[in-house]
């Protein structure tokens, strides 16, 4: 039998709450002077104002016992202690354990302990020029190559916390297996000079490999190495360190993290090794830190204050109760450019699932579109139907208040926009015209960091995995697992050996293409 909540009894409270809501008012809620000490929370750096929801106390109480109907607390209890939550692999999930392995046993503990100890070595190592490559310079460019998350959670941090990068290290990045990405950033660079990280969790990944083999012809090339991947050019990031080795790279430069880490979470793992080399490993623990922090929040905070909590039960409730099934968020803050495409992959990954944990269909909506890009670039682009479509997207906006990398001007007029957009949604205002009218009501989060520092940095991303991981157990659905891309995968290498039979279109497609 299915484990879907929809019989539970705080379901079917909140679906009978749903048959009211159209004619509740967002701003109405907000006249109540109260409203903020409940729905406004500060966690470390960052200040989440969730007041502007279609949320009142009522409905929050019965979101709550949905929480607790569905045991949330206990499967968190259970993921920290690095129980196999991962039921669909029989897996510990252990991203939280990177950040503090205190929850985990003595071994698992030792075992992560170690891997960031070389972390550390190796990326010091490099920044300082001690690390000497094959022609006896240091390293001054490091290309890291993988995919999803082995690429997204680094390359987005990298990005996000450019202030404190290196000057005398350039970390680029490839992911897409389009080889004119990666033909012109090595006609960028030396060869002589740079090394590159191998991230794939399996060693097979078959566009990183794609990637790694035209990288390393090119340092073969330009050095005149004839065994590059042997060279002190070349690491390795993986779970599986075997694979590695038997494609030739020393096993001093191979960096290993678990099986239990799933890509999307790895950033806080090994696979966060071109960051370390980036800002530093000390700015790195920072980050480790301040998901740690965000971590026993989520742990020990009351249910009315515990903001992952409370952020994942309002997605639920617009998701599957009010039937607003899109997720827009909106950084004001450039260098979060990369943030919306992390969560893409956090978010939709994770819960884009029609079967249960114990491997049933279900029929309830799982996961939301997330999309949306920065503001104000976003203000110019999709707002329109964000203020009159015919669609209510729920947004988060996110912003620092302090930036030191700007000018205080371009940050009053960002803030002041962020803030405004914000306001607007909710309040809109009437017009005889439906040209000129904006209905409102249209809910928003506002998420503050105090700066964009790697502590808070590292809050909001687990504030966002906690978010994800709070609705997966509301839905009784596996968040860690990821069966939905493998068919894909099956059928581009049955393209590519001349295998298989395939409908009249994709034969039609194959032909024009050259495949055939």
């Amino acid at each position: 039998m299915s484990n879907s909540p929809e019989t539970l009894a705080a379901w079917q409270s909140l679906r009978a709450a749903a048959e009211q809501a159209p004619s509740w008012r967002i701003a109405d809620f907000c006249k109540d002077e109260s409203r903020l000490a409940t729905f406004s929370h500060q966690v470390g750096e960052l200040h989440v104002d969730l007041s502007k929801h279609l949320v009142d106390d009522n409905v929050l109480s019965m979101l709550l016992n949905l929480a607790e109907e569905t045991g949330v607390s206990s499967l968190a209890r259970a993921m920290f202690s690095g129980d196999a939550v991962n039921t669909a692999e029989n897996r510990q999930v252990l991203h939280t354990a990177m950040r503090d392995p205190s929850h985990v046993d003595n071994a698992t503990r030792g075992r992560i302990e170690k891997q960031h100890a070389k972390m550390r070595q190796l990326s010091e190592q490099i920044r300082s020029g001690d690390w000497k490559l094959s022609g006896g310079q240091r390293v001054t460019d490091v290309i890291n190559i993988g995919i999803g998350g082995s690429d997204l959670g680094p390359r987005m941090a990298n990005e996000a916390l450019r202030e404190y990068q290196s000057p005398d290290v350039r970390c680029h990045y490839i992911a897409n297996v389009d080889g004119a990405e990666i033909r012109h950033l090595t006609g960028t660079l030396n060869a002589a000079s740079t090394a590159v990280v191998i991230s794939s969790k399996s060693f097979t990944t078959s566009e990183t490999m794609l990637n790694a083999e035209t990288t390393l012809a090119w340092l073969s090339e330009e050095t005149g190495i004839t065994r590059p991947a042997s060279s002190p050019h070349v690491f390795a990031v993986t779970a599986n360190p075997d694979a590695a080795g038997a494609y030739g790279i020393a096993e001093e430069q191979i960096l290993t993290f678990d099986e239990s880490i799933g890509g999307r979470y790895s950033v806080w793992s090994c696979i966060g090794f071109p960051l370390a080399i980036s800002i530093g490993f000390n700015r790195f623990r920072e980050m480790l830190d301040g998901a740690a922090l965000m971590d026993r929040h989520f742990l020990e905070a009351a249910p009315r204050k515990n903001v992952p909590l409370l952020m994942g039960l309002i997605g639920i409730w617009y998701n599957n109760f009010v039937g607003w099934r899109t997720h827009a968020v909106i950084p004001y803050c450039q260098r979060l450019k990369m943030f919306v495409d992390h969560l893409q992959q956090l978010d939709m990954e994770s819960n884009g699932k029609s079967g249960d944990r114990a491997g049933e269909a279900i029929s309830i909506d799982t996961g939301p579109i997330i999309w949306g890009q920065t503001g104000t670039n976003g203000q110019h682009a999709f707002f329109q139907l964000l203020h009159q479509g015919s669609q209510v997207v729920p947004v988060d906006f996110i912003a620092a208040i302090r930036d030191a990398t700007s000018s205080h001007e371009h940050h009053r007029v960002l803030l002041a926009n962020m803030i405004a957009q914000s306001e607007a949604l909710m309040t809109g205002k009437a017009s005889e015209s439906a040209h000129t009218n904006y209905p409102g009501n249209r809910p928003s989060t506002v998420i503050l960091l105090n700066e964009l520092t790697p502590a808070a940095l590292g809050s909001l991303l687990a504030l966002y995995e906690h978010k994800v991981f709070v609705q997966g157990a509301v839905w009784h659905i596996n968040s860690f697992d990821q069966w939905g891309v493998e068919l894909g995968k099956v059928l581009a290498n049955d393209i590519l050996e001349g295998g298989g039979k395939h409908d009249a279109a994709t034969t039609d497609l194959l032909a024009r293409t050259g495949l055939d």
